[in-house]
């Protein structure tokens, strides 16, 4: 089954030496960028992608390097997140756009993250959906709580184990978060939820590159940034679930260590908020735009 967003176009768009990002194009207005997140394609923002285009924005719908219909180097140190938001700045420069907002749940809300501290001038504005900055997420999962996160761990692994491990059963493995995370079960409907499994299993090897990535490379650049005062200056949205009454932790704050102009929202939603409560999210991306 050929699964689009409606009414977008569709292009491969090289971002650097043998990369190129499988793309949804729509709307015209000012940009937004839309970074999915695990183990989702960019097939997660079809509800919200159509609704900001209506409402006067060119949306931007990447699948991000080694997820999706994008390219999947083989080289384990091409998934910095510092490396990911340099192809979203190259992105938005091939279809036109020197500055832009950006939203990005999970994986793509690190990458989103990286992308507004490292490049400061391009980002307008930024959502996070329902994760912290990388550094604050191992520094608050200790103890018993952090059987939450498992999956971190499992593949921060050194190679091979990890991949061996997923590819064994990987419609089991990724299907579990795509279970366990989500409230409401329809909002995964069977055809999307087999097209999330489909590209996950193909990208086993990249997926786990990329998490070992945030259990490395990416601790390190925020540690760097953390030291240096680097901080998120544009507006900032942060919808999250309650995950501060889980372990012990003010997720708020957290986030307040990092961003001047934020906006803390906590939302009674499954993790895949965007598909979950596509209106919701929405609004909120609407609001932070107009700040």
């Amino acid at each position: 089954m050929d699964l689009k967003i409606p009414g977008f176009e569709y292009r491969r768009v090289p971002v650097a030496p043998g990369v190129a990002l499988n793309v949804a194009v729509g709307g015209a207005g000012s940009p937004v960028v839309l970074l999915h997140g695990f183990p989702q394609t960019h097939l997660m923002w079809r509800h919200v992608a159509p609704a900001l285009a209506a409402a006067g924005h060119t949306v931007v719908c990447p699948d991000l390097r080694g997820y999706g219909d994008s390219d999947k180097p083989a080289d384990p140190g091409a998934y910095a997140k510092r490396t990911m938001a340099a192809d979203v700045v190259a992105l938005a420069e091939a279809l036109g756009h020197e500055r832009f907002a950006v939203a990005g749940h999970d994986r793509g809300a690190l990458v989103a993250i990286r992308t507004g501290l490292d490049h400061p001038a391009r980002v307008t504005h930024l959502a996070s959906l329902d994760v912290l900055p990388t550094l604050d997420s191992w520094e608050v999962m200790r103890g018993t709580g952090g059987v939450v996160g498992f999956h971190l761990y499992l593949m921060a692994a050194p190679p091979p184990l990890p991949e061996l491990l997923i590819a064994g059963a990987a419609d089991a493995f990724f299907g579990h978060f795509l279970d366990a995370w989500t409230r409401d079960r329809a909002a995964i409907p069977p055809e999307i939820r087999a097209e999330y499994l489909r590209a996950s299993r193909a990208a086993t090897p990249s997926i786990v590159a990329d998490y070992r990535a945030t259990a490395g490379i990416d601790v390190t650049h925020d540690e760097q940034d953390r030291a240096a005062g680097h901080r998120l200056r544009m507006p900032v949205t942060v919808l999250q679930q309650d995950w501060g009454a889980a372990l012990g932790f003010d997720a708020a704050a957290r986030w307040r260590a990092w961003a001047d102009d934020l906006t803390h929202e906590t939302v009674a939603m499954g993790h895949f908020m965007a598909e979950e409560n596509p209106a919701e999210v929405v609004r909120h991306v609407l609001a932070l735009l107009a700040r």
